[in-house]
């Protein structure tokens, strides 16, 4: 009971961090901030809230990856992840020069520099994971930036990627309820060589919750497609979550590690509750 609520409180602090994020521009304009002030706070806060993550998911796979090695280099891997997005933030929400972007790459070249320079390259196989960590987080995750930016004026509205993720979190909530009451003890499991308590049961079921979710959001007004659209998008995201939580399973059962990190109490860390979206 005492582990349930710390999971349940975690649970609300985080869902409610997240939907501040991306309704924070609706809520202070709702307590009667003008419309230009709630825009800029939404985009900061918005800004502010994923950076942290990503430095933060960055931060648990190197510690996952390459353990207390290349110290200086992981920080120049974070640093090339985080500008990255900040400026794919600045380019999507204020109008920086899509060119400067390239900028970005400073950190991985110095980086790639400064890796002539370590001293002890017996543990030099794991170098690659500073790389793969720009790629397989920081790439995706500065990306979203183009879903809650207006391209033609820059304003932001998060809705859209509340609609992404909440389709993500149907898709956990209904493959896991399908997967315990059914999964377990009928059909075959989904990839049993890294996450054992996968099931096919709990992928179907996972799937009918997202398209499910993608549809009532329609509905609602929130996911503003036409209907064929929604159904085909809570497919897509269902199947790339499914492969993204895969593939960090197996990053973690490869390094014998349980939980990417301890950030959220009882449920692990950013990268564990992201790792579907980043697909």
């Amino acid at each position: 009971m005492k582990n349930l609520l710390k999971r349940t409180i975690s649970s609300l602090v985080f869902g409610a961090v997240m939907l501040f994020a991306f309704l924070s521009d609706k809520l202070l304009g709702v307590w009667g901030v003008s419309e230009e002030v709630a825009q800029l706070c939404g985009r900061l806060i918005f800004g502010s809230v994923f950076l942290f993550a990503l430095i933060v998911m960055m931060k648990e796979f190197l510690r996952m990856t390459c353990g207390s090695n290349y110290r200086y280099s992981q920080i120049l891997s974070i640093m090339a992840g985080a500008t990255l997005f900040i400026l794919a933030f600045l380019y999507t929400g204020f109008g920086l020069p899509g060119k400067l972007v390239i900028l970005a790459f400073i950190p991985a070249f110095i980086m790639m520099i400064n890796s002539l320079y370590v001293k002890d390259k017996t543990r030099f196989d794991i170098f690659a994971n500073l790389y793969t960590a720009i790629l397989y987080i920081a790439v995706p995750w500065s990306l979203l930036n183009f879903a809650v930016f207006n391209a033609d004026t820059g304003d932001f509205n998060g809705i859209l990627l509340l609609c992404f993720f909440c389709i993500i979190w149907g898709s956990d909530v209904g493959a896991y309820i399908f997967g315990i009451s059914l999964g377990q003890k009928y059909g075959k499991k989904l990839f049993p060589s890294i996450s054992p308590k996968k099931s096919w049961i709990g992928f179907w079921g996972g799937l009918v919750t997202a398209i499910g979710v993608a549809v009532a959001l329609h509905y609602v007004g929130l996911f503003g497609f036409d209907l064929i659209h929604c159904i085909f998008m809570g497919a897509l995201l269902c199947i790339a979550g499914v492969y993204g939580d895969l593939i960090e399973s197996q990053w973690k059962r490869h390094y014998n590690v349980k939980d990417s990190g301890n950030v959220i109490p009882g449920h692990g860390g950013l990268l564990d509750r992201f790792d579907s979206a980043l697909i």
